[in-house]
């Protein structure tokens, strides 16, 4: 990060800082909040020493508290006017306990800003529970779009696309602060579960398909939550890369798999960003529900890794009162159900569970809300400035953008005087600013999601586009029915063919479409709403043109939220087609931009130089406008890279994915829906290069199965790299990648250095084949025009994302392996982008 930019946006998370209120109970004799220990606190000077006084003022506690008291602590709360806020109805908390200086533990929901967070309006509470959803219990207090508003950031994959820790930080920081605002104390995020699935319903939720870059995008958001005196909870833990039929679907994973893809994540955020949560998931792990198995919650996470936080339940995943509790699970949200007094009661009466472990569980939340300060500040709620949250919003939305290809139609040029936006009329992506689950007429954050956040005010793509031109410069709305038939001018009705005639006579043309998704569902098409059987191949879902009417719902081939055809991409080729009314082609003035789930598969007509300009923004949130214009004309220079493979139509993983890859295959009798992740190692960049279906030789140092490869992103200026080096520091035992990068072009940038590695064919012998290369380091350089800079990425064997490693489930270790590591640093995953940096022997 430059220091221009740490100086913009240090101002503007300036003006979001929040002062922590003084310690609620400083006189209090309760000894966990008595004077002499609060003198502790205030001198611990590590993690360590904080956790180490954190713990004896959870056992304290927990020595003068009653059965009844813990056992109403172990869980979530019914929904209720809260009693430390009565301006309040939520159903995201455990209900303090005053006479013991407990304060209502509040938790939010992520990951892309605060949606269901505990604060409805009270009058939800009059509303009937009948009908509601979750039985007896009123799902308004979860829902209702009366929440508190907050910041609607851009999606967790646009974040990841900045390829910069430093935006995952400062996606932290908007949160942190506004969750000080509204008194809460538990971020339900970050995801960190991988894109394994194109078509996965919340990939926009998570960093993409590799696991190192999830990772280190995790590490650093959760260092700048806790680091405000929160918590951070990253989810959903493990392998939970599908939503279809996510609370029963049993996933069959490989355990060196496991552990090199999925749990890695998971692993960084624990070790480097000190994680004090984790959220275990709805589906079962070979044969284990998530919330009980033994062998994730103790003897990976805390035995191997060294974790000394809670485990959170995702809402309703729990399956059983004993096992969860006995083999590592901490807090039953969001309702006391499997843990209901009764239960646990009926349990320590049988001796199936010990006060002990209802103790070991308090216990370690409580450790975690004393090190963050929970207890010792008043719980208030403050005005959130919305517009310092919006500029941040907008900052981190720019520097995820990515430029896919430019064939001369960017930067558009502010003196234009006519620009034609064209949407489809069924789609929101010309219509409003887009976040996950959006809805063409409906307002931001009413699908009920995970990232279902109310915002303050939204920005249009009309709005930013017109903010950006002159008051005479004239921008039309153009929306295309789903046959291609019919469209609207500003809303008057006219001819297909008449709006095509529209974008010809207009300086410049901007094409939006995307790929709405949210948490419920995944986007392919079933035969019934079940889930079970596919109705038409999976790899239809990541097209451009698939799209049903709600999201969050299972899409189906007959009358149930029916899986529909947009027919947006006949719809540009029609539009790359028309004749221009002045020399320039179509191709050279039209814009494709989009708005992303994740990857794409691409149709090859829109690839190359006969196609749109195309530039990537995912689901960019309330500043929607303001970020897609702010690139469009030159604002930002875009920078981000892609975190997902763009395949070409007909070429990707989804058109080889079998049944029990995706959604699942049934048992015999019917009950139970297994997904196997057969794929092993081959998920996303890693597929490709592999060659697993035969039909993805590289040819050129090109991929033909690939559109838009991992790590591809352009700029609107031009750079060079030097030949890198691969120096070995013996003071670190560690490797350095160096690498000379230079701005060539006429407008300051970003790059981004991506250093990957080939590991020696003795790494196989652990079991998986390896894929023919990994991703182990990267880093954003910004230089002026004509400026040069240097890059060093470190390559330490000791790190947490082993990057030389592989795990060997034989010797239950990770090791590296005997022969020789091929490293190459370059500006994308393609061959082609890389350069050979030299070998690491073993």
């Amino acid at each position: 990060m430059t220091l221009s930019f740490k100086r913009k946006l240090a101002s503007a998370a300036g003006a979001m800082a929040i002062a922590l209120a003084s310690p609620a109970y400083a006189q209090t004799p309760l000894p966990w909040l008595a004077p002499d220990i609060m003198a502790e606190v205030n001198a611990a000077g590590d993690d360590v020493s904080r956790e180490a006084v954190a713990y004896r003022r959870a056992k304290a506690l927990l020595a003068a508290m009653t059965l009844n008291q813990k056992l109403q602590q172990l869980t979530g709360a019914r929904p209720e006017i809260l009693p430390d806020m009565p301006s309040c109805y939520g159903a995201r908390h455990v209900t303090g306990i005053a006479a013991l200086g407990i304060p209502t533990f509040r938790i939010t929901n992520g990951p892309v800003g605060l949606g269901q967070n505990d604060c409805v309006s009270p009058e939800v509470a009059n509303l009937k529970a009948e009908g509601l959803g979750f039985g007896s219990v009123n799902i308004g207090a979860y829902t209702h779009p009366s929440s508190a508003k907050a910041t609607a950031l851009p999606s967790a994959m646009a974040a990841a696309a900045s390829f910069d820790p430093a935006v995952a930080g400062l996606y932290g920081e908007v949160i942190a602060t506004e969750m000080h605002n509204l008194g809460l104390h538990v971020f339900e995020a970050p995801g960190v579960n991988l894109a394994r699935l194109p078509v996965l319903g919340r990939n926009f939720e998570y960093f993409g398909e590799d696991p190192y870059l999830s990772g280190v995008m995790a590490v650093a958001e959760t260092k700048a939550i806790q680091a405000r005196g929160l918590i951070a909870m990253p989810k959903h833990y493990a392998a939970n890369e599908q939503e279809t039929n996510r609370m029963a679907i049993q996933t069959t994973v490989d355990r060196q798999v496991l552990r090199e893809l999925y749990l890695l994540p998971f692993e960084m955020a624990v070790k480097d960003g000190k994680a004090a949560s984790v959220m275990c998931a709805y589906n079962y792990v070979n044969g284990q529900s998530s919330c009980e198995s033994r062998e994730l919650l103790t003897d990976i996470l805390r035995k191997d890794w060294g974790f000394t936080g809670y485990v959170q339940s995702d809402f309703f995943a729990m399956k059983s009162t004993v096992a969860s509790l006995a083999n590592g699970m901490d807090h039953e949200m969001p309702l006391p159900n499997f843990w209901a007094p009764e239960k646990i009661k009926a349990a320590l009466a049988s001796g199936e569970l010990t006060l002990a472990q209802i103790d070991e569980a308090l216990e370690r939340r409580y450790t975690q809300a004393f090190k963050a300060g929970v207890f010792d500040r008043k719980l208030e709620q403050s005005p959130i400035d919305y517009a310092a949250g919006g500029k941040l919003a907008r900052a981190i939305g720019g520097r995820g953008a990515v430029l896919l290809q430019n064939n001369g139609a960017l930067p558009l040029r502010g003196g234009i005087k006519s620009l034609v936006l064209i949407g489809k009329a069924s789609q929101v992506y010309a219509q409003q600013a887009v976040a996950g689950g959006a809805v063409a007429g409906e307002p931001m954050g009413s699908g009920g999601g995970s990232s279902d956040v109310v915002p303050a005010y939204t920005v249009s793509p009309v709005e930013g586009l017109r903010s950006a031109l002159s008051a005479t410069a004239a921008v039309k709305l153009v929306l295309v029915d789903d046959a291609n038939a019919t469209a609207t001018v500003d809303g008057a009705q006219v001819s297909f063919a008449d709006a095509v005639a529209e974008a010809a006579k207009a300086d410049a043309v901007v094409i939006m479409a995307g790929t709405i998704s949210e948490e419920g569902a995944d986007r392919a098409t079933f035969t019934d709403t079940s889930g079970h059987q596919l109705a038409t191949p999976a790899a239809e879902g990541s097209s451009l043109d698939w799209y049903a009417a709600r999201s969050n719902a299972i899409a189906t081939s007959g009358e149930k939220n029916t899986a529909r055809n947009s027919r947006t991409t006949q719809m540009i080729e029609a539009v790359l087609a028309a004749r221009p009314a002045s020399g320039k082609a179509m191709a050279a003035k039209t814009v494709l931009v989009l708005k992303d789930n994740a990857g794409v598969a691409m149709p090859a007509s829109l690839v190359g130089a006969k196609g749109p300009t195309i530039l990537e923004t995912w689901f960019p949130g309330q500043e929607d406008g303001n970020i897609v214009a702010d690139v469009l004309f030159g604002r930002v220079n875009p920078s981000g890279k892609l975190p997902v493979t763009f395949p070409l139509a007909g070429k990707g993983f989804l058109d080889s994915v079998t049944a029990a890859q995706f959604p699942g295959v049934m048992d015999e009798v019917g009950k139970t829906q297994t997904v196997s992740y057969s794929e092993k190692l081959a998920i996303g960049y890693r597929w490709y290069d592999a060659n697993v279906s035969g039909g993805c030789a590289v040819r050129a140092g090109r991929n033909p199965c690939v559109a838009f490869p991992f790590g591809h992103g352009l700029s609107y200026t031009t750079f060079a790299q030097s030949a890198p080096k691969l120096v070995f520091d013996e003071a670190k035992a560690a490797w350095r990648v160096q690498v000379q990068v230079k701005n060539s072009g006429k407008l300051a940038g970003a790059e981004v250095v991506q250093v990957y590695v080939s590991l020696p064919q003795s790494a196989n012998a652990a079991g998986a084949v390896q894929p023919p290369k990994r991703l182990i380091g990267f880093q954003r350089i910004e230089l002026q025009a004509g400026a040069s800079g240097m890059v060093e990425i470190a390559i330490d064997p000791a790190a947490t994302n082993h990057p030389l490693g592989v795990w060997d489930e034989k010797v239950q270790a990770w090791v590296i392996p005997a022969g020789r590591f091929t490293v190459y640093a370059g500006r994308s995953s393609a061959p082609a982008d890389l350069v050979w940096a030299g070998y690491i022997d073993r």
